[in-house]
């Protein structure tokens, strides 16, 4: 998985005063946990923008200005409730034998054959939650729906994978292929032209003199 560097200072004094100084000076708190203690940092909003405005999933090196160097993965982020501002991030720290859990975006491939056939994809998990060690990390999960016809569904347990885990349960629907609404409506016209036509052929044959009737 790719990483992204975030450099930052380490923080002395974590109280609310200087939380907000830092706020105010185009700073993020942050805390990284995983490790034998949190480690209190701060870094410039404008470092978290790939990180935190991308589809991608990255993992990130955390390099301070007193020389220590972590490697860690997003857990949380709080927003401003109004200016949308990141106000605090979470990390966790990465180990080289020690799964970890995060979410990885879905990425769907090919041209279906019920989509061909006036089939509409309907995409119900754009992102996984997906536990490996940190070097087993993908970068996306690749979902080829060409297979799929007019009524299939694709779950989570056809993409389980020997290097990691998909968290949500085996039965989780990923895609599928729904039939499109104009030609449900089409078919259900249809339906009702053959009862139609069913109906008048069954009434004509019952206008039509019984065998054996004899007219005075």
């Amino acid at each position: 998985m790719k990483s992204i560097t975030i450099n930052g200072s380490k923080r002395e004094s974590v109280g609310k005063k200087s939380t907000k100084a830092l706020r105010n000076a185009g700073q993020v708190p942050c805390v990284l946990y995983g490790g034998n203690t949190p480690v209190h940092f701060a870094a410039d909003e404008v470092a978290f923008n790939k990180l935190v405005y991308t589809p991608n999933a990255h993992t990130v090196v955390i390099e301070l200005d007193n020389g220590e160097t972590y490697q860690g993965v997003m857990q949380d982020i709080q927003f401003h409730p109004v200016t949308d501002a990141i106000l605090h991030v979470d990390f966790y720290e990465l180990h080289e034998g020690k799964p970890i859990t995060m979410e990885v975006p879905v990425h769907f491939t090919g041209n279906s054959k019920g989509v061909k056939a006036g089939g509409v994809l309907r995409k119900n998990s754009r992102r996984l939650r997906v536990k490996a060690l940190p070097k087993n990390l993908p970068d996306f999960i690749e979902v080829d729906i060409t297979p799929l016809k007019i009524g299939n569904k694709l779950y989570v347990g056809d993409l389980q994978h020997e290097l990691y885990r998909i968290m949500q349960t085996d039965n989780t629907v990923v895609c599928q292929i729904k039939r499109a609404r104009l030609a449900m409506a089409i078919a259900v016209d249809d339906e009702d032209e053959d009862e139609l036509e069913e109906g008048a052929e069954a009434t004509a044959e019952g206008d039509t003199p019984a065998e054996g009737d004899a007219q005075e």
